[in-house]
Parts: C-alpha cells; structure tokens; sequence
C-alpha cells in the first residue's frame, strides 16, 4: 500500500478543525474486512426513489454529514425540480421554482416563482448557475434549509436565470 498516496490524500479531507470522518466507520482496524481499496473502508448508501447513488459518493473522499448519499440523512416528503440560481454558499445552492397561479376574477393565469435553499453534497461538485436540479424534502439541515440535491439534469437554462420562466 502506497501510504505516502493516503497520507496526501487525508491532508485534502483535513481542512477543518475538527477530525473529518464518516459516522460509523472503524478506522483503526488491524483487518482488512471490508473491500480492499487503496482508499479503505467507506460508508455509503442507496436513496431509493428511483434515483441512483453517484460514482463520486461510492468512490470518493469527501466527509459530509448532511449527504443524502454518505449519511444518515433520509429523503423523505416532497421531491421538486427547478434551476440553480446561486451556488455562492459552501454547500449549499439556491434553486428557483416556477409555476403559474391562477386568478379566477380574470380567468388566467400569473406567472409566479419560489427560490429554495437546498444543500449540494460534493458529490455534484460542478454545478453551476443555470443547471436542472432535482431536490428531495429531508430533516432540517439548517436553518432555511429542508431541501438535498438528489440528481442534476443534463440539461440547462440558457440566459438570464432569473428572468427565463422555466416550468417542469
């Protein structure tokens, strides 16, 4: 085992002050009973839904307690899709949701909008402005947050984010 690899690699996970480890896995073990990686052991899971776990959370390094994918957060609820408005915050994005309200005086309909605060695990690290997400409802992660990324679309909106209307 290459462990001047790993011990480069830890130094990338180890950026704050705390130990960065996942819940529920065992370290310092003498055995090699799980998988053999050059890695170790990694906790992870299936979100079911229909949705996928992602490549990067089975093989990656990332620590993240509130990833749908590598901890005990479960996507309960409601599932929504809209458009990444603002990735600015460390894990976290902004998404905005449109949909139309209608107004029975007049007979029509109004073109109305919601922004979301989700969380971004680093399993969808290259995100941006402009993207189709897909979010399920889970515990509260923070204050304003309810939300957890759970798929990002191939597709984009192309323009201004905050004008285009975009209806799924």
């Amino acid at each position: 085992i290459d462990f001047d690899y790993l011990r480069n690699k830890m130094t990338d996970i180890q950026t704050e002050k705390a130990y960065q480890k996942q819940l529920g896995v065992f370290q310092n073990s003498k055995k090699l009973v799980a998988k053999k990686t050059l890695t170790g052991q990694r906790y992870y899971k299936k979100i079911g839904l229909g949705f996928k776990t992602p490549q990067t959370a089975i093989e990656g390094q990332y620590v993240d307690k509130k990833c749908p994918f590598t901890s005990p957060v479960t996507i309960r609820g409601r599932i929504f899709k809209g458009v990444v408005l603002s990735n600015k915050m460390s894990r976290t994005i902004t998404i905005r949701r449109d949909y139309l309200h209608y107004i029975k005086k007049y007979n029509r309909f109004e073109k109305r909008h919601h922004n979301l605060p989700a969380h971004l695990s680093p399993a969808f690290e290259r995100t941006r402005i402009g993207d189709i997400v897909t979010v399920g409802q889970c515990r509260p992660l923070a204050k304003t947050v309810r939300f957890n990324v759970i798929r990002v679309e191939k597709k984009r909106v192309e323009g201004n984010v905050r004008k285009t209307f975009v209806m799924f």
